[in-house]
């Protein structure tokens, strides 16, 4: 992340601030990791901590039915179910200590607000637009968007188009974009397949200036609680720091292309405690006059692995829809389905994108995911011998 600062601020932070009418202004450290990570100062016309009341817990913990999975899935996300209110249509599909990742079909905009008390948010925009409002300011999003949402962040989605896709990950570590990209001063790298530019801040808006009940849902360990606040929490009149949410296009990785077929790391797009991100995006396929485009057999036995198919035709798998989810399990060898290593061979182009996750525990399965497999996945790649 780099500095940015918006609206108003006083030159020296902790000091006295006060507004026109000479009413004092009141500063929040926004930050992680105790007072180590990265940080953000905000400055609010109220106290942001006036409590009117707490509602009882409502539990959210996603039904695990499979602890210990060793078995290559298909989730067909076209068939997950849509929703009314923007939390309920998260439907998780698989988790582990680290992570939960699933989809959601929203058919509403947020009426409240809402808050993960404790994890950063990815939310990948498969189908749709409209706004991320955020206490920071405000960011537009259409289809293709990663919005990257630091825990503690105050937001709500305005949704601008019918039947919006979102493939929704939580992490219970912050998510950056990978340090082997990035210089001892944070700079990303000349060879990093993006760049600064690409990373779109909140653009800042008027603070609201408003007293009354603002109902805030807060996420903690598994259970969204009800907040009523007294004052609007978008009355921040100016901020600054490294922390803050964002949005990155997938469209906007440059991928890294050889004369043979490389590794998926040269696809990572960001990464936390125990897992990373990938952007598998359109791109030229490998130059050598004898390669074979498609990926060779591979058992990643350290890590888990999923892809989200969201656009294109991915060139090492069969009978692939968008919205798609596969999960081969590591230690589990997998590869390119029969036919796809074949097919490949003299391709100069692909024109596919997708979401890949690499958890390095392994993932359990949830009663939503459940609905939606197709349990023929498995067994897709058997050959028919009886023909030779």
């Amino acid at each position: 992340m780099r500095y940015n600062q918006a609206g108003n601020i006083p030159q020296k932070r902790h000091t006295i601030f006060k507004s026109p009418e000479d009413k004092f202004y009141y500063e929040q450290l926004f930050g992680t990791e105790g007072f180590h990570g990265i940080s953000s100062l905000l400055y609010h016309i109220h106290r942001p901590t006036q409590i009117k009341s707490i509602g009882e817990p409502k539990d959210v913990s996603p039904k695990i039915v499979i602890d210990k999975n060793v078995t290559p899935r298909m989730f067909k996300g076209m068939n997950v179910t849509p929703e009314d209110d923007f939390l309920d249509s998260r439907k998780i599909l698989m988790v582990n200590n680290d992570l939960k990742m699933g989809l959601a079909k929203p058919r509403k905009s947020m009426d409240y607000f809402y808050k993960n008390a404790e994890c950063d948010e990815l939310l990948f925009i498969h189908e749709g637009n409209g706004i991320l409002k955020t206490f920071v300011g405000n960011l537009e999003f259409s289809k293709g968007d990663y919005l990257i949402i630091p825990r503690g962040t105050i937001y709500q989605v305005e949704l601008q188009s019918e039947n919006p896709v979102l493939f929704v990950l939580e992490s219970h570590s912050p998510i950056y974009t990978p340090k082997r990209y990035r210089n001892e001063f944070g700079q990303l790298l000349e060879h990093s397949p993006f760049c600064e530019r690409d990373i779109i801040a909140p653009t800042f808006v008027e603070p609201k200036d408003e007293v009354g009940e603002f109902l805030i849902k807060v996420k903690k360990e598994n259970q969204i609680t009800d907040f009523i606040y007294a004052t609007h929490p978008f009355d921040v009149v100016g901020w600054d720091g490294y922390f803050y949410p964002y949005k990155f296009n997938i469209k906007n990785f440059e991928p890294i292309t050889g004369r043979v077929h490389q590794p998926p790391p040269v696809h990572q797009n960001f990464e936390a405690h125990n897992f990373v991100v990938c952007s598998f995006c359109a791109r030229m396929y490998d130059y050598h006059p004898e390669a074979i485009p498609a990926p060779y057999n591979h058992s990643n036995i350290d890590s888990d692995e999923v892809l989200f198919y969201t656009e294109g035709d991915f060139m090492s798998r069969n009978h692939i829809d968008a919205m798609d989810f596969t999960l081969h399990p590591g230690g589990i060898v997998h590869g390119p389905h029969p036919g796809a290593m074949e097919r490949s061979i003299g391709q100069k182009f692909t024109d596919e994108y997708a979401v890949m996750v690499d958890p390095f525990r392994p993932l359990k399965i949830t009663e939503e995911a459940l609905k939606v497999e197709d349990t023929s996945y498995k067994t897709s790649w058997l050959e028919d011998y009886s023909q030779q």
